[in-house]
């Protein structure tokens, strides 16, 4: 009983440990995140010049969580190789840009990953005219790819490994390197799956293209924040918890506000702040899951909305999918 006392002192403390960061953003009254600079899809301004797109939405979900107003969020973009560094420099308070977690960048680098909202890997794209059907049909290629990134080491990793050469034809960011590819630059575009999939719904004539059927690397993507503010990390974390246990509870944007007032169901209850005063630990209010879900829907409907099979990037839930549906997503959950 001791032993438990003294547990449950320590989390009562820790639950209300101070956040510099919360408490910056809420002086500013505007959450700051790194975001693609322009990725079909995952984040891109439309033609009002209004951010969209499934990364976009985690951002909003967190301004959502943080001022019940997914609007109080704003999007500075970062490539490869500019996005850790405006992080580090305070200019941001997260990212939520397609970001592998790896071990250096968490533990060497200094940052903390909450998380993987996204399960891909890196693969390959040709030209259907090339005839190319196989990675391993790519010795001698150049190949157009984006500094910064995990895909410079994944690529030259696979051509060691199988003994092959390739000439890198190295770009500041995706975009770029999908122009430098469609016009004739390179002979291979290598990047992470989703984002090869995004890229191609870009081009003039997608039909042109063949992704080959490898996929040489896992490449789990999700939110990063700086290391060594852990209330802050918790409220990253827990907000896309919240937004896949949302879905595996069935609760959605649609049916979020009957279920405040009918639902019976523990973890629901939990999750939408009728009981247990979980918002209060996180130095949120307690119905903060319920705005987010207000504000953007849960994982399913973000992703659909987005990326899913109805839009132009199409794709398939595939690993993406919740743990009991053939997939591998999975949050903790609300207790």
């Amino acid at each position: 009983m001791e032993h438990l006392a003294g547990i449950a002192m320590m989390s009562s403390a820790s639950a209300f440990a101070a956040s510099k960061t919360l408490d910056d953003v809420k002086a500013r009254g505007i959450l700051q995140c790194v975001v693609n600079p322009g990725l079909a899809g995952f984040a891109a301004p439309d033609d009002k010049g209004i951010w969209r797109g499934f990364d976009i939405d985690l951002c909003r979900a967190l301004a959502a969580a943080i001022f019940n107003d997914k609007n109080k969020a704003a999007f500075k973009p970062g490539t490869g190789k500019t996005r850790f560094t405006i992080l580090r420099s305070g200019e941001a308070d997260v990212i939520t840009r397609n970001s592998t977690w790896t071990f250096n960048r968490d533990v060497d680098l200094g940052f903390d990953f909450k998380g993987v909202n996204y399960y891909d890997g890196q693969g390959f794209m040709v030209k259907k005219e090339s005839g190319v059907k196989s990675a391993k049909d790519l010795d001698g290629a150049t190949v157009c790819v984006q500094t910064g990134s995990t895909t410079e080491l994944n690529l030259a990793d696979y051509f060691r490994s199988n003994n092959m050469k390739f000439l890198p034809i190295i770009t500041e960011d995706a975009a770029e390197s999908r122009l430098n590819f469609e016009k004739g630059a390179c002979d291979v575009y290598t990047t992470d799956a989703s984002q090869m999939a995004a890229q191609r719904s870009a081009m003039q004539d997608p039909n042109a293209f063949l992704i080959l059927p490898e996929i040489i690397s896992k490449e789990p993507l999700g939110p990063v924040v700086r290391h060594g503010d852990n209330q802050w990390g918790d409220i990253v974390q827990w907000t896309l918890n919240a937004l896949i246990v949302a879905e595996e509870l069935g609760v959605t944007q649609k049916n979020v506000d009957d279920l405040v007032k009918n639902s019976k169901i523990p973890e629901v209850r939990r999750l939408l702040g009728l009981e247990g005063s979980l918002g209060t630990k996180l130095g949120l209010s307690d119905d903060w899951a319920a705005n987010v879900i207000r504000a953007v829907g849960n994982y399913g409907e973000i992703f659909e909305r987005h990326i899913g099979v109805k839009t132009p990037v199409g794709l398939k839930r595939g690993l993406n999918a919740l743990w009991n549906k053939g997939g591998i997503l999975y949050a903790a959950p609300f207790r």
